[in-house]
């Protein structure tokens, strides 16, 4: 199967997983106080780039949570999935919320975005929590998204890198599988949602970094859930607040310095178009 085939099955497969899991995506994730942790990490970051009044095209947007955000801080986000089943409920939430002069959505894939309805320009094409690991084309990714953007607009990505501390260190307890599921990751690592398998990748920062150099300037790379454990451990930070609390506070103090900021169990990067 040739690497456009492969992609193409893969994408149809994640398709129909999200869509299995949309009813329910909010009532798993949305109490999760370490995924609180990560989104408010993840706006953080991206809110030290954004101009007011911005025109955003977000990238996987799921059921909309950072639409939502975006949009109530006055932007205007262009949020589009490849989940029939996501666009669903975030069309629910945009109704709810009356939003809908500050968010369009359309179902289309991060590999299509040369056939993407509304061409924006745009200030900022964001991607959170990895959803651009379900793709083998990052480089071409990256190539459209520059020709959606104004001179000087960004982008911010979440992604999962190939090393991961916390996960690696499972392998004292005996969770190998787990310890070691990101390792001899080039041709792809079956992930399984709903019952429904399909293909990620792993990309390090230096990829990200080597693939934008001549069209973007690097502006932050931060790691995410370096020293906080991951949102798997869902019940660390009510177990243990205090602890979770110290984690995040050192976290935060050393997102940016190396080795933190690459082996976490995702990175935030920023780029701005030259």
């Amino acid at each position: 199967m040739n690497k456009n085939h492969q992609q193409l099955a893969s994408e149809q497969q994640a398709e129909i997983a999200f869509s299995r899991q949309s009813p329910v995506f909010d009532i798993i994730y949305s109490h999760n106080k370490i995924i609180q942790y990560k989104r408010e990490r993840v706006r953080t970051h991206v809110n030290k780039y954004l101009n007011p009044n911005s025109n955003i095209l977000e990238l996987n947007s799921g059921t909309g949570e950072d639409a939502i955000y975006f949009a109530q801080q006055g932007h205007h986000v262009h949020a589009t999935d490849i989940s029939v089943g996501m666009q669903n409920e975030l069309s629910i939430k945009v109704k709810k919320n009356e939003l809908e002069n500050n968010i369009s959505t359309e179902l289309c894939s991060f590999t299509e975005l040369t056939n993407l309805k509304y061409k924006g320009p745009y200030h900022l094409v964001f991607s959170n929590f990895a959803g651009l690991n379900c793709t083998n084309r990052l480089s071409d990714v990256l190539k459209d998204a520059e020709k959606l953007l104004v001179p000087g607009g960004i982008i911010t990505i979440v992604l999962l890198p190939p090393f991961c501390l916390w996960e690696t260190l499972q392998a004292l307890r005996g969770q190998f599988k787990l310890a070691f599921r990101r390792f001899n990751s080039k041709n792809g690592v079956k992930a399984h949602i709903e019952g429904v398998y399909f293909t990620c990748w792993y990309y390090k920062p230096s990829f990200i970094i080597n693939e934008a150099k001549d069209k973007f300037d690097i502006l932050d790379v931060e790691g995410l859930c370096t020293i906080v454990p991951p949102s798997y451990f869902e019940h660390f930070a009510d177990k243990h607040p205090r602890a979770f609390k110290f984690l995040a506070k050192l976290e935060n103090r050393l997102k940016n310095k190396w080795p933190w900021k690459n082996v976490g169990d995702y990175y935030i990067i920023t780029l701005r178009k030259k």
